[in-house]
């Protein structure tokens, strides 16, 4: 087989797998299959049983105050066992985020007054310690912004990537900026930068890549890239080009994944977009335009192909 004839015989594969994809994200989203869980939703349920200690001082947290911090994980799905108080946060050059509220945590001691200290100096005995209990507030690393990324030791567990899918994120043309930490994974389109949790947040690989794709397909809809309506901070949740653009990101990820010889959990991913995409149901068509948009998206990840028309 010729270089010419192989190549098109490469494009209408590639073709025939976007098709493949799509057709089956668009039949699990018209069967409304299985609710969405996050990939890190098991985040929390690693990071309790890990001992919790002060991110600062490295001390780990003892008595009461680990029940109360383990508490903390699971009741907010916090990533980490890693805390600060405010100003220990401020001394890393990090900050709490505004609106977030803390837990509180004890700690118990004994002291000597010093008249106490004077009489047992005079009377040749040992000084009676009183015990106080001072009661501190501390933040999750995940209600912070710029504490110091901790060594691959100190995340959940070791990442170990993919090869392809590693190859196919790094060589994204134009690729903004990836910053790692807290629980949320999304693209900020004034500041055009990508959001994701620590990699062994993530319950496997598969789970982080996909959700990478996801949101470097948003990426691609900023102006100095393929250009696409729906990612300017005006739109809101629920309305049509909100919805539009997370079944473009939806698709796109699972475009990529097939790239990247990954298999997309399909319909998980078709439960999550499902949810923003009611509109679509009496429009098949904006479905269809939605794919193609997904397949420019993922063209432009995947390096494989210009922009197309």
């Amino acid at each position: 087989m010729s270089r010419h004839a192989a190549r098109a015989r490469s494009g209408k594969d590639r073709t025939s797998l976007y098709q493949e994809i799509t057709d089956k994200i668009i039949a699990e989203l018209e069967a409304g299959r299985v609710p969405w869980v996050q990939p890190w939703g098991t985040a929390a349920a690693k990071a309790s049983l890990t001992m919790p200690k002060n991110a600062a001082t490295q001390r780990q947290y003892s008595g009461i105050n680990v029940l109360i911090l383990w508490g903390a994980v699971i009741e907010h799905g916090f990533s980490t066992q890693n805390w600060l108080t405010f100003r220990q946060a401020l001394g890393l050059g990090a900050h709490v985020r505004k609106g977030e509220h803390g837990t509180t945590v004890v700690y118990a001691d004994r002291f000597v007054p010093d008249e106490e200290r004077r009489r047992a100096e005079r009377d040749g005995d040992e000084p009676n310690a009183i015990p106080f209990l001072k009661r501190f507030t501390v933040f999750n690393t995940d209600q912070c912004d710029g504490v110091p990324t901790p060594a691959p030791s100190e995340q959940l567990e070791e990442f170990v990537p993919l090869v392809r899918a590693q190859e196919i994120a790094d060589g994204m043309r134009q690729r903004p900026e990836v910053r790692h930490g807290g629980d949320r994974a999304f693209y900020s389109p004034l500041l055009d930068y990508v959001q994701m949790p620590v990699q062994g947040a993530f319950g496997k690989p598969e789970d982080y890549y996909a959700v990478l794709f996801h949101e470097l397909a948003h990426a691609t809809g900023h102006s100095s890239r393929v250009g696409r309506d729906g990612i300017e901070a005006g739109a809101t949740f629920g309305d049509e080009v909100y919805s539009r653009e997370e079944l473009v990101a939806e698709i796109a990820s699972a475009i990529v994944c097939a790239e990247a010889q990954i298999e997309p959990n399909i319909p998980r991913s078709a439960a999550y977009v499902k949810s923003w995409l009611k509109f679509a149901q009496d429009n098949r068509g904006e479905i269809l335009k939605a794919a193609a948009a997904a397949q420019k998206a993922a063209d432009f990840i995947v390096g494989g192909k210009e922009e197309a028309a």
